[in-house]
């Protein structure tokens, strides 16, 4: 409203001095007319800045208030027609004579400075609202991260109990099996793998189904292994990975639940037969066992007469599993 209220009270005394602009050139005199006419500039220029700030065209009128030269010439015709007797006295002139701009007066520069100021305004307000925008866009967006990730999460947790649980059944599955189609005797089930692995691997197979590699306790449970593993593998002789080694140190042999084995069952080279003299060099194909010292560490047993003999950890040879009944 202010700024419609400015506009009018420039724009009506121009449209004025519009309309009385030709009878005034002939009543006004020397500086009153051009006093008259800096007003006018002024009052012109007042307008264009105004018209500026506010983002008009401008207006026709103001192109040409003193009328054209063509308009000015008519006039002066006229007046020559009335008679040489009226060439003494002077005729005023229309055209004032020209002087210098005036300068913008410090209301004007503080109207263009607000009118300045209202357009920054203006557009540090656009800025706010998109940085508002742009700020729920993010807010959105962490949010629905958030939700991804907890849904991941989730995600992980089914994964891992979906994980354990299949564990758990194959551990069971592998139990019922050994027990199903190995050698059942006391609370162990005994079930050989015709998988050649190394020691540490068999190991770790036997426990994924729920056991471990065979432990035999006592003399009755190794003679039943015996049995079992001969009529397993007959007419053949295959070593088989036993739970026994002496890893920890050298010449103490554990079982792989970290008992201490409590009796052995080593292979001796056989002895000379009766009447004939006993030879001072050993069979080089059955020494006496052990004899690999640090390089052999792991136990296996003899499928054909239950023998042990150490042999190195890494070779692949088949296994029998334990498993608790």
């Amino acid at each position: 409203m202010q700024a419609a209220w400015l506009l009018g009270a420039l724009v009506v005394p121009q449209l004025l001095g519009f309309s009385h602009g030709a009878r005034g050139e002939r009543e006004w005199e020397g500086g009153w007319g051009g006093a008259q006419e800096e007003e006018q500039e002024r009052e012109a220029l007042m307008l264009k800045h105004l018209q500026e700030v506010l983002g008009l065209p401008a207006t026709r009128g103001d192109e040409n208030p003193e009328g054209t030269p063509e308009d000015k010439g008519v006039l002066e015709t006229d007046e020559d027609h009335k008679g040489e007797d009226e060439e003494a006295t002077p005729i005023p002139s229309s055209s004032p004579s020209p002087s210098p701009s005036p300068s913008p007066t410090p209301e004007d520069t503080i109207t263009y400075i607000l009118g300045r100021l209202a357009g920054l305004d203006a557009g540090l307000h656009q800025l706010h609202v998109r940085l508002h925008v742009l700020d729920t866009r993010v807010v959105e967006l962490t949010k629905g991260l958030r939700q991804l990730r907890e849904a991941v999460g989730d995600t992980r947790d089914a994964v891992q109990t979906l994980q354990e649980a299949q564990s758990r059944a194959e551990r069971e599955h592998g139990r019922l099996e050994g027990c199903l189609k190995g050698l059942r005797l006391g609370h162990k089930c005994f079930l050989l793998s015709r998988d050649f692995e190394a020691q540490a691997a068999a190991q770790a197979r036997c426990v994924a189904r729920g056991g471990s590699l065979a432990q035999p306790a006592d003399r009755q449970q190794m003679e039943a292994l015996t049995r079992y593993l001969r009529t397993a593998l007959a007419p053949y002789n295959w070593p088989v990975w036993l739970g026994v080694h002496d890893r920890r140190a050298e010449g103490l042999y554990l079982f792989e639940n970290g008992q201490r084995v409590s009796f052995f069952a080593w292979h001796r080279a056989p002895l000379p037969e009766p009447g004939t003299e006993p030879s001072a060099a050993l069979h080089p194909l059955s020494p006496n066992q052990p004899n690999g010292g640090a390089l052999e560490n792991c136990v296996a047993q003899a499928s054909d007469d239950g023998s042990w003999w150490d042999h190195d950890c890494e070779r692949r040879l088949y296994y029998v599993c334990e498993f608790p009944f």
